[in-house]
């Protein structure tokens, strides 16, 4: 055999780039299921602003292709999480969230006026679908605003903020309780349509002021209510809703708020952040769970494309993106802003789009199907070593005993075959020696989660496949006497 040393310059005087010389010569990646990090509540995406209604008027054949894109982990991304919106508009003019209480019912004291069509902008039909046919478990709903009359703008749009909460005080009075007995009349109002909102928030993007419903708040104020919110939850025997907060504009904005917010964090359940202007490159500086819970490319122009030249909107730049947020920022959770709409704009805010009356998924979509399908809510995030230069991995334990490891192949040129090696758990450990099936997906420019040759070596630890340049692939390791992988 030829040194590695003598093989090298060789493959250097033949044209071969250093990084591409690593890609080539390091093909095996370890998996060591002895070191943990966080665990992981999911994957998902909002139907807000009305995009569910749009979606509810498709034919019929064409909403099941949608809701089969969205949850189906066969057919689809199978997404986990639902971010629905908690509506504060007088009516649904354009595409506002009507409120469950569009009129003053007289001053916060009064006798509430609640109003529910059994609809919900649209919402109550997704959430129904994604709970009683695909069976997701996690619904987080979030407020945009208060309505414009708890506020000290006396809109729901334009900022203001909620009266009551430390400096914002209004002639009108204290509305930290009302708001609080909004918020549970609406999880009463689903839970009568016979789903469970499981986390609940009252903020989005506290740090920016826009035209739509939107409503500012320091980390003090968030701090204000959630001191109303909380015992108003557990009078009303839901304890077991989390307090998510504060979906900031930035992922970096959260940290400020976070430090405001010191007294509540045993109240609060999960600190969310938006990836807009500042991404989750680092862990929040806090001991709960974080959730990316809103990213997009708003700006640029629709594209359906895996790999072009790097740009916002492609497949590969969010299986990038997801990863980043997951091994970086630590993240339990990550969501793109819209699943699916029908409505004229023409950019890659949503991952599925409407095009004649029929739904079109992007690749963005695809990206997201090979994190969701195979990384499961109670998947435990462990460590892996070894990838080969521009080559990203990460892998995750599963509740049901499955390793599920991603690898995105940023290289250009030629597949190469990659080994994962999963490590001994730990001394006397039984899982690798009952390791029995192992399968992969590819997801690049011409297949879209699609399943491909893996092998499993004679010791059952050893799983490899061919993964083709500027791709992901997902390999899932399934112990033995569990199902055969589908």
């Amino acid at each position: 055999m030829y040194p590695t040393a003598f093989l090298s310059s060789l493959l250097l005087l033949g044209g071969a780039s250093a990084s591409e010389l690593e890609y080539r010569q390091a093909s095996t990646i370890t998996v060591d299921l002895s070191r943990t990090f966080q665990t992981m509540d999911g994957f998902g995406a909002s139907e807000a602003f009305q995009r569910a209604v749009t979606m509810k008027r498709l034919a019929e054949d064409q909403q099941r292709k949608f809701l089969d894109l969205m949850f189906s982990t066969t057919k689809g991304a199978g997404l986990t999480i639902l971010r629905n919106g908690i509506g504060s508009s007088v009516d649904m003019r354009d595409d506002w969230m009507v409120s469950i209480q569009p009129r003053n019912p007289g001053g916060p004291s009064a006798t509430p006026n609640y109003v529910w069509d059994g609809s919900d902008n649209g919402q109550v039909w997704v959430s129904q679908e994604a709970v009683k046919t695909y069976g997701l478990k996690t619904i987080y709903a979030n407020a945009w605003s208060a309505p414009g009359y708890m506020k000290t703008n006396n809109n729901d749009a334009n900022g203001g903020s909620l009266c009551g909460v430390s400096g914002a005080s209004c002639s009108s009075g204290d509305w930290k309780q009302a708001f609080a007995n909004y918020l549970v009349q609406y999880v009463k109002f689903y839970q009568q349509e016979g789903v469970e909102i499981t986390h609940l928030g009252f903020l989005n993007e506290p740090d920016y002021t826009t035209s739509y419903a939107s409503m500012r708040s320091s980390g003090t104020q968030a701090q204000d209510f959630i001191r109303v919110l909380r015992p108003t939850l557990d009078r009303n025997n839901m304890t077991h809703i989390i307090i998510n907060c504060c979906d900031t504009m930035g992922w970096s904005v959260m940290n400020s708020m976070l430090n405001q917010m010191r007294s509540v964090e045993d109240s609060m359940g999960v600190a969310t952040g938006h990836a807009y202007t500042s991404g989750p490159s680092s862990p929040l500086s806090t001991r709960h769970k974080t959730w990316m819970t809103e990213a997009a490319d708003n700006n640029g122009a629709w594209t359906s494309s895996w790999y072009s030249n790097g740009g916002a909107g492609e497949g590969l730049t969010w299986a990038n993106n997801i990863y980043g947020a997951i091994v970086n920022g630590n993240v339990s959770a990550y969501l793109y802003w819209v699943g699916a709409q029908d409505r004229p704009s023409n950019t890659n805010s949503k991952m599925i789009r409407v095009v004649n009356r029929q739904v079109e998924p992007s690749k963005r979509l695809w990206a997201f199907a090979n994190w969701s399908r195979f990384v499961r809510p109670g998947a435990v995030r462990v460590s892996t070593s070894g990838a080969p230069s521009n080559v990203r991995t990460s892998a995750f334990r599963n509740v049901d005993g499955t390793v599920a490891v991603q690898i995105i192949n940023n290289n250009s040129g030629s597949a190469r075959t990659i080994s994962v090696n999963i490590a001994t758990a730990g001394a006397g450990s039984s899982f690798v020696a009952a390791a029995d099936g192992v399968a992969a997906w590819v997801t690049d420019g011409s297949r879209d989660c699609d399943q491909i040759a893996a092998t499993l070596d004679a010791s059952g630890r050893t799983m490899s496949a061919s993964v083709p340049p500027r791709s992901m692939v997902s390999f899932v390791l399934r112990p033995a006497g569990s199902k055969t992988i589908a």
